[in-house]
């Protein structure tokens, strides 16, 4: 299997990742991984809705996620993974899935966040675990939309 990107997004499945991630990457399968969202129909009904035709979606829970992917259950595919939070990264890497860059887009604001950029809003725990992918090798980029700059995560979190 060939996973040509992970992207955290809060908002999962949307204009962005739908469109222009998915048309840049040629994907022909978008893995939504999230534990919640894989047990809730009424969400997944709607990132069906958000999917682009002729590409594949999974919504899948960590765990599961992991097995398929190590199974190789993708193997002849153009996967894109997309989550909400670090934390989920986090546990596909210990779980063995190779990952080397994740693209980190948006993180909504919320009360309890702090703002890195315009879109990415974190809290201490996500900067923690930002730390650890880091320390696994993981190259952390900031990045909206394929056309603008790639930037270093680590080095805007230092910054804040």
């Amino acid at each position: 299997m060939t996973i040509v990107a992970a992207r955290i997004d809060g908002r999962l499945i949307h204009g962005q990742v739908a469109n222009l991630w998915s048309t840049k990457l040629n994907v022909s399968r978008i893995m939504v991984v999230d534990d919640r969202v894989s047990e809730d129909p009424i969400e997944k009904s709607g990132l069906k809705l958000a999917t682009p035709a002729g590409v594949k979606l999974s919504v899948l829970p960590v765990e599961k996620a992991a097995k398929n992917i190590l199974a190789g259950k993708y193997d002849s595919q153009r996967v894109f993974i997309v989550a909400r939070r670090p934390k989920t990264y986090l546990r596909l890497i210990e779980a063995g899935v190779p990952l080397d860059t994740i693209n980190v887009g948006n993180m909504s604001q919320t009360d309890e966040t702090r703002s890195i950029t315009n879109s990415i809003n974190v809290v201490d725990e996500d900067v923690e675990v930002f730390k650890e992918l880091d320390n696994k090798g993981v190259y952390l980029k900031a990045q909206m939309v394929p056309n603008d700059p790639e930037q270093d995560l680590m080095k805007l979190l230092k910054e804040a």
